[in-house]
């Protein structure tokens, strides 16, 4: 349908009709090519968003570059008018927030195929008006209950072919608007954690085609809304990540590449740290010890680890960090520094040790820190002798330390500041007490027993070589009859004398060794008939179905609140065996939680589409009609005079438009119909349970189906007609698989070799001649079969179904392997001939769930059949379109002619309280310009004699208008 006309026909006509308001846009920019409103910036190899933009621009197109982050830049502040923004087929990893801040006109965004691994909401703040949101093909893996939390508007999202495993509970309950969700092409990991999805999908038809399971291994392939709720109900460990975003540690809030984990009780480094990560905020945690991944960090620039329990920096622990310009490890338990602690950590700006337990740094320590401009050392008891002179000359040499690092031993040097004392007080006089010695070297705790000798080993570690006769860690324990430990299950070995010895077994074992499960099922208290299962010191009862309780003592009431499987508000009845569910109005299945296809018998006119709601619906008209059917006609008086024949026509689901020159009309016909009146379905799109019925096909001497359809999905059922013989024809892993048995066993099959679900338009064509079949698709090479033996035609009582199928026939057919598969065709189908014959699908004996029209797949052009008389059609989407009218005229249509003219009248000329002293001839231009004015476009001055009250008179010179036209200009 035709909008109203807005749009100039270049950018020069936005600037003159704004030029009264001082406003002057830029100019296209260089590498981009401007055409009215539309700036194509495409294929141009841009890093980045221009920046001189024109102010007017509607549509921007960036597809098939390499810009690879949407940046908070403004840019889209000075875009008040942008409607639409392809970024297709780009690298953007990222989005700022509030980056489309200013862009509250802006309808359609295309984010397919780029490298987005996680949306915040913060990434579309201020798209007020978004109606289209494509981010398929990127690398999305969770999606986050307030992820669209602002996108209220929106009512296509397509997450097609991500790598989505989880999403949280609610994750599209704020989308209030949305029509249409494709979810399809993702690993869903069919947990607990997806049981509300299952449940959404069951209840609702939003969703394009049917999510499927990748994982775990028993539900693969499965359709997330067929797997049963019982399946769903225990979480296993599979599903543990499934609650979070994946990119964010669990507990932890990410903003752009910063992950802040403070006041976590961590006591380990998350697993799940992004390789990109920037800045790690880790304080006040319970953390003890550094692990060798945080090397995998290799863009981290800024690490905060105070208030923790780290006791020991190993070598090498930093060692790829070669980004890191601030590391923070005050306030932890520090004792020891190693030699290699800190090498490789050549941007080091700010180094904080303060409030630590350090006394000794080895010489050399901090010698790769060679950008280092600060370095906190207080509150740590240094000792200050020989070993220490070092750090002293290198904190004198740049002044890096701002003198708080004070010594606290020997006594000599007592609380002086390591940057004002003389570096030849650092002097050895006495051995380090063992205590100072231990921070580094635990043989100094002198742990070993018995005589053993100690040997340190890495972090702070030791070993114990044993003399004979010992052994244990710190060589505590003789080698006895106890040795190796032979009471089994924890039991107590007791030397009794040589070589012999007794096993005190822990409660619920028994045994020479305390290798017997003392049996707790004996005399068990489990009742009705419950099994016991013997544990250590007790035992545990498994429940018969219909009891529950410690001991199987209580009777389930299966319509409690807790167990009842009655959906939607239904009311449960138990039958002490079995129960059953009365549902509310508008639901129906054996516990209620299908909604009720309200649209199987809608009375929607004139084209409307029906929405299936709770016990009811409501229809969505085309553009123009209104009433709760869409029963009233769009108001073409307005548009045209009363004695068109428009205002009496007869355009079932189309607009009339009159030609100019010419007393009749014509009828542009809504999607999915066609004829002389739009009174044919020319196109139906199938959905889940679709299907249509015709009377039984003729099959002698020979028929022919033939149709034209468009899928993206690997199944669905094309035509079957059978009963006990059959014909079917359906999608079976993207081919078209024929099955033909006119009774003479066993079935033949053949399978195309063309393969169909890329969304394109394919012609099938099926020729039946007595036994033989005949497949072609898209007139290539044909293939045909034989069904041999004596029986010549097949010959079926039954309905012949396009599409689909009822329940009850798909499930014979399933049972007789007539068909693979028994969904429903999800996609468009149009052109169907049934023995030569065309078919207009919407006489169909039957429609179940079909709708006119395709809009996924056609491939519209608005302008294709555009009505504008007198201007030039510019789409302004995929459907619509609008005309931009030539000077001086008017109408969505342009076709209202100006009538702007002079007028002539005679009349005293007025001016400042004196008039003209006879009438003068004078003319004013009158009538319509459209969006322009009408205004003299040519004038003659002549001189006019004026008289005033008191007698004075003067000469006035006057422009007459000699000619009138429609200017741009006002």
């Amino acid at each position: 349908a035709a909008r109203v006309a807005t749009l100039g026909k270049g950018s020069e006509e936005h600037r003159t009709r704004l030029a009264g308001d001082c406003i002057v846009d830029r100019d296209c920019p260089e590498s981009c090519v401007c055409e009215g409103t539309i700036v194509d910036c495409s294929r141009k190899s841009l890093r980045e968003i221009p920046s001189d933009l024109p102010t007017f621009t509607t549509e921007l197109r960036l597809n098939d570059n390499h810009i690879t982050k949407v940046r908070n830049s403004g840019i889209f502040k000075k875009l008040p008018k942008l409607i639409k923004l392809d970024l297709r087929n780009n690298a953007i990893a990222d989005i700022e927030d509030n980056a489309f801040l200013g862009a509250e006109q802006l309808a359609d965004l295309l984010l397919m195929e780029n490298k987005l691994r996680q949306v915040r909401p913060k990434m579309f703040s201020g798209l007020s008006s978004l109606r289209t949101l494509m981010l398929r093909s990127n690398q999305l893996s969770f999606i986050a209950n307030d992820t669209f939390a602002d996108l209220t508007t929106v009512r296509l999202l397509s997450l097609y072919d991500n790598k989505i495993r989880c999403l949280a509970q609610s994750a599209f309950e704020r989308l209030t608007s949305l029509r249409t969700l494709n979810l399809l092409g993702n690993p869903l990991h069919c947990g607990c954690h997806l049981r509300w999805l299952a449940d959404w999908l069951r209840g609702g038809d939003k969703v394009t085609g049917k999510p499927r399971c990748q994982s775990p291994v028993a539900l693969q392939d499965v359709a997330l809304e067929d797997v049963p709720s019982s399946q769903l109900e225990h979480c296993s460990d599979a599903d543990e990540g499934c609650g979070f975003d994946e990119h964010c540690p669990r507990g932890c809030s990410c903003l752009g590449h910063a992950v802040h984990c403070s006041r976590q009780r961590l006591q380990q480094l998350p697993t799940n740290i992004q390789a990109t990560t920037t800045e790690l905020y880790l304080d006040v945690n319970d953390i003890a010890a550094i692990p060798m991944e945080i090397n995998m960090l290799k863009e981290v620039t800024r690490i905060d680890l105070s208030n923790n329990q780290i006791s020991i920096l190993p070598n090498n622990i930093f060692a790829n960090l070669s980004k890191l310009s601030t590391l923070i490890l005050s306030y932890n338990k520090l004792q020891c520094i190693q030699g290699d602690s800190f090498i490789g950590l050549k941007s080091l700006r700010i180094l904080s040790l303060h409030g630590n337990d350090v006394s000794l740094i080895p010489e050399g320590t901090f010698r790769d820190l060679q950008s280092i401009t600060h370095i906190a050392l207080g509150a740590n008891p240094l000792y200050c002798d020989c070993t220490l002179r070092w750090l002293s000359d290198w904190i004198k040499k740049d002044y890096i330390e701002p003198g708080i690092a004070r010594c606290s031993e020997p006594r000599s040097m007592k609380d002086k500041l390591v940057l004002t004392a003389p570096s030849n007080h650092f002097v050895c006089v006495d051995k380090p007490e063992p205590d100072v010695l231990a921070k580094c070297d635990a043989c100094y705790t002198f742990p070993c027993q018995n005589g053993a000798s100690c040997r340190p080993v890495p972090l702070r570690d030791y070993e114990c070589d044993c003399p004979p006769g010992f052994h244990g860690r710190n060589c505590q324990h003789p080698v006895d009859a106890c040795y190796g430990s032979p009471c089994e299950n924890h039991g107590t070995c007791k030397v009794l004398e040589e070589g012999r010895f007794s096993c005190h077994c822990p409660v619920g074992f028994q045994g020479d060794r305390c290798e017997t499960n003392k049996d707790d099922c004996y005399k068990n208290k489990c009742d009705n008939n419950a099994t016991c299962v013997d544990a250590v010191d007790g035992y545990s009862c498994i429940c018969k179905p219909g009891f529950v309780g410690t001991y199987c003592e209580k009777p389930i009431n299966f319509c409690s609140k807790e167990f009842s499987p009655c959906k939607n508000g239904a009311t449960c009845k138990d039958h002490k065996g079995h129960l059953t569910c009365h549902c509310a109005v508008g639901f129906t299945g054996s516990n209620c939680s299908t909604n009720v296809d309200d649209c199987v018998e809608h009375a929607c006119l004139n084209g409307a589409s029906c929405l299936d709601g709770i016990n009811g619906y409501s229809c969505l008209c085309p553009r123009g009609f209104s009433g709760k059917l869409c029963e009233l006609a769009p108001m073409v008086s307005m548009l045209y005079p009363r004695t068109s024949p428009c205002q009496q026509h007869d355009c079932q689901h189309g607009a009339c438009f009159q030609p100019s020159g010419v007393s009749d009309y014509v009828c542009k016909c809504f999607p999915g119909f066609t004829g002389k009146r739009c009174e044919t379905v020319s196109s139906l799109n199938f959905r889940e349970d679709s299907y249509l019925e015709y009377p039984s096909l003729q099959t002698k001497p020979m028929a022919n189906i033939t149709l034209k359809l468009a899928t993206r999905q690997q199944h669905g059922v094309i035509a079957y007609h059978g009963d006990t013989h059959h014909l079917a024809v359906e999608l079976f892993q993207g081919r078209i698989r024929v099955s033909y048995d006119v009774g003479n066993y066993p079935v033949s099959n053949m399978f195309s070799f063309e393969t169909l679900p890329d969304g394109d338009y394919h012609t099938v064509s099926i020729l039946l001649l007595k036994k033989n079949v005949t497949l072609s698709v898209d007139g290539g090479v044909s293939r045909s079969i034989v069904n041999e033996g004596p029986r010549e035609y097949l010959q079926v009582a039954a309905p012949l179904y396009i599409g689909g199928l009822p329940q009850e026939v798909a499930s014979v057919a399933l049972k007789h392997w007539h068909l693979r598969n028994a969904s429903s065709f999800l996609g468009c189908m149009k052109e169907l001939f049934i023995n030569n014959k065309p078919m207009d699908v919407g006489n169909a004996n039957k429609q179940h769930r079909v709708s006119p029209g395709c809009a996924e797949f056609d491939d519209p052009q608005p302008c294709k059949s555009h009505l504008c008389k007198r201007g030039k059609c510019l789409p302004v989407d995929r459907y619509n379109y609008e005309c931009s009218c030539r000077s001086g005229w008017s109408g969505p249509f342009c076709d209202q002619a100006p009538t702007c003219q002079k007028e002539q009248y005679r009349d005293h000329l007025e001016d400042a309280g004196c008039r003209s002293q006879k009438k003068v001839k004078m003319a004013a231009c009158i009538g319509s310009c459209g969006t322009h004015c009408c205004r003299a476009h040519k004038t003659k001055r002549r001189s006019v004699k004026m008289v005033c009250p008191l007698g004075r008179t003067y000469t006035k010179h006057m422009e007459v208008v000699r000619k009138c036209g429609c200017s741009r200009k006002c």
